[in-house]
Formats: structure tokens, sequence, C-alpha cells
């Protein structure tokens, strides 16, 4: 049988390291793709082979997928997990900033699925996985900018899949919950930097505090839990189409579904611990 050929982007820690590693264990050849190939050393010890890829640069993803194609002659899974969250009022986030979030969020998302799906659609098989949050489904204080990055890679991912259905691949969203990974504290970071002066520095700090808090990083779940449902998803003859995990992941998007706007916004409003006055 032929080997599988899978691409994982952001695969320097967090999610995408468990992911590198569970795919590699379900038999698949697993390229691992970051900015910086100093920090896939660890995987690649392990087998997984390491792609210098920066998802805001068309030249290295076309030379990233060429690679594989050249290597294996095949790709069969995509999971682009790359991303960061980049926190703060709209009022203060520069345009530049903002323009970068969906430069890293969506559109490098995107012109990876447009260099995969022609070997996908040839071989009539694949599935791409995208990564979005169950801030792809809800809203927090302070977090337009990244909120708005995975609504629009929600409603993406929905087209896709529907053209892409006569050609036999695949679309699977993720919307990860709490996971114990660096991205809370990074959005944190930006948080900072961009409530410095501002209007809104009470609400700034208290959404910071709440990233950074303690008691819900010991909440949130392992990587682990996102990585098999990557794996289910992948290996499955008919996947779901959305694998909402991790911690307050369901319930969260529950309460955005059953309750009115307002009744959300108190909800979230209170759990983020932002001042009301």
């Amino acid at each position: 049988m032929t080997t599988k050929t899978a691409l994982v982007t952001g695969a320097s820690s967090g999610i995408g390291e468990s992911t590198a590693r569970k795919l590699q264990s379900l038999g698949f050849t697993v390229y691992g793709a970051a900015r910086r190939t100093d920090r896939l050393q660890k995987l690649a010890a392990e087998g997984i082979r390491p792609l210098g890829m920066d998802v805001t640069d068309e030249q290295s993803m076309k030379d990233g997928v060429a690679k594989i194609i050249a290597e294996t002659g095949r790709i069969d899974v995509l999971v682009n997990n790359a991303g960061y969250g980049s926190y703060g009022a709209i009022e203060d986030v520069p345009i530049d900033e903002g323009r970068r979030q969906f430069e890293v969020n969506v559109f490098g998302a995107m012109a990876l699925v447009q260099l995969v799906v022609p070997h996908m659609r040839e071989q009539k098989s694949g599935t791409i996985v995208n990564i979005t949050s169950m801030g792809g489904k809800i809203y927090t204080p302070l977090g337009g900018w990244y909120h708005g990055t995975k609504f629009a890679l929600e409603a993406l991912s929905d087209c896709l899949r529907l053209e892409l259905a006569p050609f036999g691949v695949d679309v699977v969203v993720i919307e990860p919950g709490g996971i114990a990974t660096e991205w809370g504290g990074i959005a944190a970071d930006h948080l900072d930097e961009s409530s410095k002066g501002s209007a809104y520095k009470r609400q700034a700090d208290a959404v910071a505090k709440s990233l950074r808090s303690e008691a819900n990083a010991n909440r949130n779940s392992p990587p682990s839990v996102i990585s098999d449902a990557i794996g289910k998803a992948v290996t499955a003859g008919r996947p779901k189409t959305r694998y909402a995990v991790g911690f307050g992941a369901k319930p969260l998007i529950a309460a955005g579904n059953i309750l009115s706007d307002r009744q959300f916004d108190a909800l979230i409003t209170r759990a983020t611990g932002v001042p009301r006055d």
C-alpha cells in the first residue's frame, strides 16, 4: 500500500507538534512545517520531516508543497494549524497588525489549500483540516481581530467542503476550546502592547489576567485532545464536518446558540472579569 503523506503547519509546538506525532503514529509520512526549523529538531529526531515554511510568504509555501510532491509524489492531508491571537480593542490595534492577523490565520491557510487541492483532485482523495476555534462561533471582549479570522475560516471551510465534495476531498473544521499551549500568553502580550495608554486599559487588564490565569490554565485540555480528534477525522471513511473539542468548547458554543446576544454578552463579560462600569 502507498504510504499517505501529511503536511502540518505550526508544528514547532502545541497542537501542531502533537498532531505531527499523532499522524506519524497512524502511518503517515509527516512533514512538520514552521518558520524556524531549529524548533523542529525534536520532531526530526523522531522521523518527522522538518519543513521551513512561512505562511505569509507565497514562495515559501510553493517551495514546501513542491518538495513534498517531489519526495513522495502525493499529499493526502493538510492540517492548517499555523496561527496566533492578536488581542486588543478594534480601535487600538493598528490596521497593519489586523491585516497581518488575517494574513497568518486566513490567507496563509487558503494559499496552502490552493496549492494542495490540484494534487488531491488528481488523486480523487484527500482531507483538509482547518483549525479554527470555539472563537469561530463565539466572541470575547477585545478579541475582534482574532475572532474575525476564525469566523472567516469557518465560512471558507463550509464553502470549500461543498466545492470539493464532487472530487472525493473532505474538509474538516476543528474547533478547539481551552488548550494548554503558548497561545494565551502570546495573546495577552499582544493585548498589553496594544492597550498602553488606551481608553480600554481596564478591560485589557482584566482580559489579559484571564488569559494568563493559572486557574484557567489548570482547566485547559492537553494538545493531545485536538490531535486525537484530527487523527479520527483523517482516518474516517466519512468524517464529521466539525469537531468541537477541548475545555469549554461544546458548552460555550451551545450557550452562544441558545442565549440571546445580550445574555451571551453578560455571560462572557462576567467570565472574563471585564468591569461593567
